[in-house]
């Protein structure tokens, strides 16, 4: 059996190559990946302005003790223009984010300054105090926004404040997602003696687009060795990846892993973690193939591990992998040493650390393991069992 570590820069390794851009409407590309750098075409802000509401003053006119009277020649909205120099002696009344008129370089709060009709009686202040200055926040030609980046709504903020309207990203990577077996029945429809309803196949379409994939849902597809072949093979031609959820066991009618050795190539099967063992992973015509175990905690385990990552190389993503960190367990676990084990757990915040048990029952046909929890438990291969207070890595959901 192969380690998950070792499968993980297998598969990977494989992946050389992302989709193609498209061009999208800003307005459609919250959760895309940023196809190519953006660089800021303009400074932000793109004029000295003011950062509070006050009254603008040259420098030379502030007092170095005491006070002093300006007189004030106007006011200045935001979104206006000054078009003359102040003089000496005298003071705008200026509205935060208005730009700095010529011959002014600070600006006192409204708060600080005493007006009087026409006259406003300020003090000491430090030269360029309340001044926002050009290109302060965003200087023209700075990357701002990383290729590989997942736009969130503050990414796309900052590339509409630079006047953005459109942007490259990548396409959703395309994956063909099928159920197989006559035990599999669908939501919704009667079922009969013998058959369960198809929770993998809908589990795996929310988890594939969640990490940015797109669905071709191809629904339930019986064991029959003839009906599969061409299913796979016309999912192949169409998507970027193919995934299929059980017959990758040793059943007699487990017929997956049988048909992709014969019009594709199966590059390993068995892996050395817990839940999850059997896992057809190979290629189909130079499409990726994954055929992921029919118990629904091993078909998402086998997921977040091997397939997610896949997903996010093939759309250009930095990251590929979830953060984690160590938690202090609250109950003793079992584990067998020579496997990587997950358990679902529930992990919170307490006391000044974090801490980690169980949902209960790890059997890996419980779905209900998987939303209780927020997070997996990740036992490594050389580690026996853990006694209560050891520390243990934790993965969130």
């Amino acid at each position: 059996m192969i380690s998950v570590r070792d499968g993980q820069n297998q598969i990977l390794s494989g992946i050389t190559a992302v989709v193609a851009p498209e061009l999208l409407p800003v307005t459609r590309a919250l959760g895309r990946v940023l196809a190519e750098d953006f660089q800021a075409p303009i400074d932000v802000p793109p004029a000295d302005n003011s950062a509070v509401d006050g009254y603008a003053v040259g420098s030379a006119d502030i007092p170095a003790t005491g006070t002093r009277e300006l007189v004030v020649i106007a006011d200045l909205a935001a979104g206006s223009v000054f078009d003359r120099a102040l003089a000496a002696g005298q003071a705008l009344r200026i509205m935060t984010g208005a730009p700095m008129p010529a011959g002014a370089d600070t600006v006192y709060p409204q708060e600080v300054a005493e007006r009087h009709g026409d006259r406003v009686r300020v003090g000491p202040l430090a030269k360029g105090a309340n001044v926002r200055l050009r290109g302060e926040d965003v200087e023209a030609g700075a990357i701002v926004v990383e290729a590989g980046t997942v736009l969130r709504p503050q990414e796309i903020g900052l590339m509409t404040s630079l006047g953005a309207w459109q942007v490259m990203v990548r396409r959703r990577p395309r994956v063909a997602l099928m159920s197989t077996g006559d035990e599999v029945a669908e939501p919704g429809t009667p079922r009969r003696p013998g058959q369960i309803y198809d929770a993998n196949r809908f589990a795996l379409r929310g988890s594939i687009e969640q990490c940015g994939g797109e669905v071709i849902d191809l629904g339930i597809v019986r064991d029959d060795r003839a009906v599969l072949k061409a299913r796979l093979g016309e999912a192949a031609a169409g998507a970027d990846v193919v995934l299929t959820s059980g017959g990758v066991s040793v059943g007699v009618y487990d017929l997956v892993k049988e048909v992709l050795a014969e019009i594709g190539a199966i590059d390993f099967w068995q892996v050395a973690m817990q839940p999850g063992r059997p896992l057809a992973v190979g290629s189909i015509g130079g499409t990726a193939f994954f055929g992921l175990p029919g118990n629904p905690v091993a078909s998402l385990l086998s997921f977040m591990l091997f397939v997610r990552p896949v997903i996010y190389k093939l759309a250009g993503r930095r990251t590929l992998f979830p953060e984690s960190w160590q938690a202090r367990a609250l109950e003793p676990m079992s584990k067998k040493v020579g496997r990587t084990e997950y358990k679902r757990g529930i992990l919170r915040f307490n006391g000044g650390a974090w801490e980690v048990r169980t949902t209960g029952p790890q059997g890996s046909g419980i779905l209900f393991s998987m939303v209780a929890g927020n997070c997996l438990i990740v036992l490594d291969e050389p580690r026996g069992d853990v006694a209560a207070g050891e520390l243990v890595t934790v993965e969130p959901f």
